[in-house]
């Protein structure tokens, strides 16, 4: 029978109770791999990645579109070409993920380089492999990646990451636009007014020809007050009519010199200037200062993770369509693409809300599209990162269960407030050092039985690692079989971002191995360390 939509799709569970995925049974998978293990349900990432580069097509359907693979969230060479044949671009941001990236076979172009603090040797290999985008993260880096492409004798695609202070996400940890943290540039400078930029919830949808230019007042009346022309019209001969001249506003070119201009349109040149004079701004003239061997090809943002709908995604979105206006308005110069980051969310428990890419793709481009014709600019190509959305829903953890301690309480609480007696602490053969997230910052997972269906009385678990921390916790809330016992298999959903990726050697723990499993079968993709390994890395 089927399983709950936060599993992969080709999971079931027979009469038995044990889950199964593409026919294997988790208990099979653990007797040939070994446990702890990742599962990666192979089918589920093509078909996810396939789902937004497609979504993100037909809602940008009048511009032009890339998807880029967050490597971070997990990277392996077949994970690498299952993205790329779904039409993505691979986004890397450490030596070890470019070197994985081009092993699989992606030639540069098809490459972005992201990072906070990039070494020389990692710009000059993507300098060298011709990566579609180095994103510049501060605002010295522009020189450094200059000096370095004229020493090889090539120019380089850079784009600027922006923090343009709109907050997402969850935890602090994962929302990365306010500007007290490491990533980008800001787009004001510190101590600016950001309510300057709220003139971007009032911009009126005009046609092109009005927002470049206005008949003037006294003949509005006279004709078509939505001129196709910018230059000025001449009376008709022996008309005796006066020309109809017109009114350049705010909006083109970027002239405040008329009398006319609109308070809507002094409000906007009010929020231009502020853009005019950040640190943003700044870095991109730097840029535009090395075009020997630099090429601008567009500004990045990237708002948090996990985010749920599009609603903080369109505030990023309006404060970069302002930004590619102002660097027109400034210095003529058009940024070609603007990449709009990752963070769509996935339920990582029943009822949990994931974002519908559907929907909210399509409700971003028509803020995208309303905002660029008001301000009179043509669409700029359009990128986004998604990570944890392609490849989480797609792996489950499998664990070994092992000791099963029942702790009695005198006054604690669950987690929906109610009273309870006792705790029931379920130790598994992981824990923190094969998924970090639920002592980072605090992430739900949930798990069931996998093995078999077990009794209809359940109790409050929570799920326990094997390490020395009072914070290594698997899962901190769920109910159980009441007759689970040692050596029973537990499932956690959920598990294909940030758990192989941040995994560890806590406690000397073997990272596990990542088995693929598909219609095909199942295979290694990532094999389970071994203590030859620990010991050969010791030298001493």
């Amino acid at each position: 029978m089927p399983i709950s939509p936060i599993w992969p799709a080709a999971t079931a569970v027979d009469a038995n109770g044990a889950i199964a995925f593409h026919g294997r049974t988790a208990e099979s998978l653990l007797d040939e791999f070994g446990s702890p293990l990742y599962l990666i349900d192979t089918d589920e990432v093509s078909a996810r990645a396939k789902h937004f580069v497609r979504a993100a097509a037909e809602a940008f359907n009048t511009s032009t579109t890339h998807v880029s693979f967050a490597g971070k969230a997990f990277l392996s060479k077949e994970i690498v070409r299952l993205v790329a044949e779904a039409g993505m671009f691979v986004d890397t941001c450490t030596m070890g993920e470019m070197r994985i990236a081009l092993a699989a076979g992606v030639p540069g172009r098809r490459l972005v380089l992201h990072g906070n603090n990039k070494s020389d040797d990692e710009i000059a290999l993507a300098i060298e492999q011709g990566f579609a985008k180095i994103v510049v993260d501060e605002p010295n880096e522009p020189e450094r990646i200059a000096a370095i492409a004229r020493k090889l004798g090539k120019r380089a695609r850079v784009m600027l990451r922006v923090t343009v202070g709109v907050h997402a996400g969850g935890h602090e940890y994962i929302s990365t636009a306010h500007e007290d943290q490491k990533f980008g540039v800001p787009l004001l400078a510190a101590g600016a007014d950001a309510a300057v930029l709220d003139v971007l919830n009032n911009l009126t949808d005009v046609t092109p020809a009005a927002t470049n230019a206005r008949i003037a007042e006294s003949d509005v009346n006279a004709g078509n007050d939505h001129p196709q022309s910018t230059a000025p019209i001449a009376p008709a001969s022996g008309s005796g009519k006066p020309a109809r001249e017109l009114r350049y506003d705010v909006k083109y070119p970027y002239d405040l010199s008329h009398e006319e201009v609109s308070d809507t349109d002094k409000v906007l040149a009010a929020a231009m200037e502020a853009i005019a004079d950040g640190p943003s701004i700044a870095v991109l003239k730097t840029i535009l200062a090395n075009q020997d061997v630099l090429e601008l090809v567009g500004a990045h943002s990237h708002i948090g993770s996990n985010i749920h709908d599009a609603d903080a995604f369109i505030h990023a979105a309006k404060r970069m369509m302002l930004l590619r206006k102002t660097l027109w308005a400034t210095d003529a110069y058009i940024l070609p693409e603007i990449d709009l980051g990752g963070g769509y969310s996935v339920a990582y428990t029943d009822g949990e809300d994931s974002m519908d890419i559907d929907v909210e793709l399509t409700r971003l481009a028509g803020s995208v599209s309303d905002t660029n014709r008001a301000l009179g600019m043509p669409a700029p190509a359009i990128s986004f990162e998604p990570g944890r959305y392609i490849v989480a829903p797609a792996g489950v953890t499998l664990y070994r269960v092992g000791t099963i301690k029942h702790v009695h309480l005198s006054d604690a609480k669950d987690s929906a407030g109610n009273p309870i007696d006792e705790r029931v602490y379920v130790s598994v053969d992981g824990g923190m050092s094969d998924n970090i997230r639920p002592a980072l910052y605090g992430a739900d997972y949930t798990a069931r039985l996998a093995n078999r269906t077990g009794s209809t009385e359940t109790m409050l678990a929570r799920v326990c690692g094997m390490h020395c921390e009072s914070g290594d916790i698997v899962v901190h809330e769920v109910r159980l079989p009441a007759d689970l016992k040692r050596g029973d298999i537990l499932a956690v959903p959920v598990t294909g971002a940030y758990g192989r990726t941040m995994a560890s050697n806590y406690n000397q723990a073997l990272i596990p191995a990542v088995v693929a499993v598909s219609e095909q079968g199942a295979h290694v993709m990532l094999r389970r360390q071994t203590i030859d390994d620990l010991l050969d890395l010791d030298q001493g």
